[in-house]
């Protein structure tokens, strides 16, 4: 497959690193020579200096023979204009990077595929979200949901009161044989090694376990890790960014209680006016004292979605202190995103990893549905639908040469959410969610096309 990414900033450098591990042919294209450098250093890619919206840049690039063009750099203009030039010049799909996403909320009006743009990707949007979710399932440090909720992807770190603490994974299947979730990939305390569970794992205190879970099973993870389901109903927002302003009038219209701090005098105004449900303080968020007189400890979340990485973990770190049950971090440093839960965040986010991510899914080969990639461990979940001509239809799972580095955590069948284990058999038209390690990727893919 033959891709251009133009813009070789975070988005874009990370987008190039997941697609280089499966040899796809890359054109990487930015008009800084330090960043396409560093990128033609650390990966084996084709990088290529110059404007992304320069027809003779674009014709070296042989845009007309791409399968795909990606406009990542940090104008959406230029992404919005370089994917109409791709399309124009012959290239069969192309993907934009946005900020403003009003362009998302009215795509169906605006109607960018007459302008030869196929896919609109928001960071912010993406980051609003990802923090709604979070707030759903307030004890979980990481959660995704496939199919409206029909299968939930959640992690967290098993605390010493877990009843399978101590137990291998067959163990604790034999003491709770009606459990309705799944270890899917885990992470020891104090190692950067992603193991995809088996039945002699045993699972240890402080180990970081993604679990895929039916929506019965999500309050029965609850109740064996130990850990509570928060209500979560006062949420303080630091920062009136775009994510924290789509987050905030998310969280109103749903009837949250909540109060937004924003330094900037004129923008609070705006916000308030814009957003009369949140309570709107014009205020430095980093005053210790300011977070205390504005009620901070009576609140269930706190999240800091300032343009300061180190001022929204700094903010997180005092919530975090008064007992807040919630907080989450918004982080454009990757270096941070790496620490997550050791810094003493429950999450932090990077809105750039979640948008190269998104991106992701549109370059499977398979007939791939979702995708998410898991916090701090080397992990990818797939939703893959089963075709007539897939290998795995009509197979036990048993049976099935599925790679060691892969596990299948569930089946959605006929609107229902399925723990598929040994003796299920997988049938054409299931929608399959795997857990896979990046190498064994290609042959996974292989089982579904």
């Amino acid at each position: 497959m033959k891709i251009v990414i133009a813009g070789a900033g975070e988005v874009g450098f990370h987008l190039a690193k997941l697609l280089s591990y499966e040899a796809q042919e890359i054109t990487l294209v930015d008009t800084h020579k330090e960043s396409l450098s560093y990128a033609s250093a650390h990966l084996d890619i084709k990088v290529l200096r110059g404007d992304a919206t320069s027809v003779a840049v674009l014709g070296e690039a042989k845009v007309e023979d791409a399968d795909l063009v990606i406009g990542v750099t940090a104008s959406e203009t230029t992404n919005i204009t370089l994917c109409f030039l791709a399309k124009q010049l012959g290239c069969k799909r192309t993907i934009a990077r946005i900020s403003n996403t009003e362009f998302i909320d009215n795509k169906e009006v605006l109607r960018f595929d007459e302008l030869g743009i196929d896919e609109l990707i928001s960071p912010e949007e993406l980051a609003a979200s990802e923090i709604q979710l979070l707030l759903n399932q307030s004890a979980f440090s990481d959660s995704y949901e496939f199919e409206g909720g029909l299968l939930t992807m959640a992690g967290m770190f098993l605390p010493k009161n877990a009843p399978f603490v101590g137990k291998m994974v067959k163990e604790a299947a034999n003491i709770f044989p009606e459990l309705h979730f799944m270890p899917i990939a885990l992470r020891r305390k104090g190692t950067q090694y992603t193991l995809i569970p088996r039945g002699d794992t045993i699972f240890k205190e402080g180990d970081q376990v993604y679990f895929i879970t039916s929506a019965e099973g999500v309050d029965e993870l609850y109740n064996l890790t130990g850990m509570k389901k928060k209500e979560i109903k006062n949420v303080m927002v630091l920062g009136g960014s775009k994510v924290g302003y789509k987050t905030t009038r998310d969280l109103c219209a749903k009837k949250f209680n909540v109060r937004l701090i924003e330094k900037d005098k004129q923008k609070a105004f705006d916000i308030a006016d814009e957003i009369p449900g949140a309570l709107v303080i014009n205020g430095d968020g980093r005053n210790v004292e300011l977070l205390e007189e504005e009620s901070l400890d009576s609140m269930d979340a706190f999240i800091a979605v300032t343009g300061n990485s180190e001022t929204n973990i700094m903010s997180c770190l005092v919530a975090k202190s008064k007992s807040i049950k919630k907080t989450i971090a918004l982080v454009e440093n990757m270096d941070y995103f790496q620490l997550s839960q050791s810094i003493g965040i429950d999450t932090l986010i990077n809105k750039k990893l979640l948008a190269a991510n998104n991106i992701f899914r549109h370059v499977r080969r398979g007939e791939v549905l979702a995708l998410t990639r898991l916090n701090n461990l080397n992990a990818e979940i797939l939703e893959f639908e089963v075709k007539s001509t897939s290998l795995v239809n009509g197979e036990l799972i048993r049976e099935l040469d599925f790679p060691r580095d892969a596990i299948i955590g569930g089946v959605i069948r006929d609107g229902k959410g399925i723990i598929a284990l040994g003796d299920f058999i997988i049938r054409e038209g299931d929608k399959v969610v795997v857990c896979t390690l990046p190498k064994a990727i290609p042959r996974i893919e292989k089982m579904f096309l």
